[in-house]
């Protein structure tokens, strides 16, 4: 697991002053033999490693950062704000294989029947086409916001964007060597306007039924190589070795 930068300037210097003071009561309860004073100091040292690092253990598991000017998006997501989705599905296929297929951005309308395109723009950013109704498009750029090979992939919106929206997938061994557990978690803020419509047509009245769908074709595609479908003609096979 490598480390990576995702807690904001006044936050890593909020984290190592107050972690400083903590560590040093937590020392001062030690002295005077309080069972507390341990698990203070403990508690100090953490603040003072995060602060240091700019680095955030509970942030990286969630997949998201605050680092990079990535504020606008959190404070538009912050709270009870927006939509929360969150889905699981376990799937008979190697975690690393999951990643490096789902990283391989540009695959991903292969399985997400909203998307039309999703277009790298480099190494972190990316260009995505979704479908609208009346047959148009809408289309916004994201990025990459934090990235654990074989385990991770967070991402947002750029800030500016008509669409607000951060999510993260995460790929965890299934008990017991029985596949890989793919959870999903997706946020977003639906906007005003014909953009908003377009977003509700999307997603519907029921986000987290158009993830579930989409997983399952993820699904289909990591374990049999194609999607069933029962609009016209079945789709042939479709080659999944293409990862990066």
């Amino acid at each position: 697991m490598t480390s990576s930068i995702n807690v904001a300037d006044v936050e890593r210097w909020a984290s190592a002053i107050g972690g400083a003071a903590l560590t040093a009561y937590g020392i001062k309860q030690l002295q005077a033999r309080s069972p507390a004073g341990a698990a203070l100091a403990a508690a100090g040292s953490a603040l003072i490693y995060r602060g240091a690092t700019g680095h955030c253990p509970v942030y990286a598991a969630a997949g998201i950062t605050t680092a990079d000017g990535s504020e606008g998006t959190r404070a538009a997501l912050a709270g009870p704000r927006g939509v929360h989705v969150e889905e699981v599905l376990t799937i008979n296929t190697p975690s690393d294989q999951l990643f490096r297929f789902w990283r391989n951005l540009e695959q991903l309308p292969r399985f997400m029947d909203h998307l039309v395109s999703v277009s790298q723009i480099d190494e972190r950013r990316s260009h995505w086409v979704a479908k609208a109704p009346g047959r148009r498009t809408v289309e916004w750029d994201a990025e990459i916001i934090n990235e654990i090979p074989g385990e991770l992939i967070g991402w947002r919106t750029l800030d500016g964007s008509e669409i607000v929206s951060a999510g993260s997938v995460r790929f965890k061994p299934a008990f017991g060597g029985r596949g890989t557990e793919v959870h999903v978690r997706l946020q977003y803020d639906p906007p005003a306007g014909k953009i908003g419509a377009t977003v509700a047509w999307l997603l519907g009245h029921e986000p987290s039924q158009v993830i579930r769908e989409d997983l399952r074709r993820f699904k289909q595609i990591m374990e049999t190589g194609e999607v069933a479908t029962t609009k016209g003609q079945p789709r042939g096979k479709q080659s999944i070795l293409s990862y990066d």
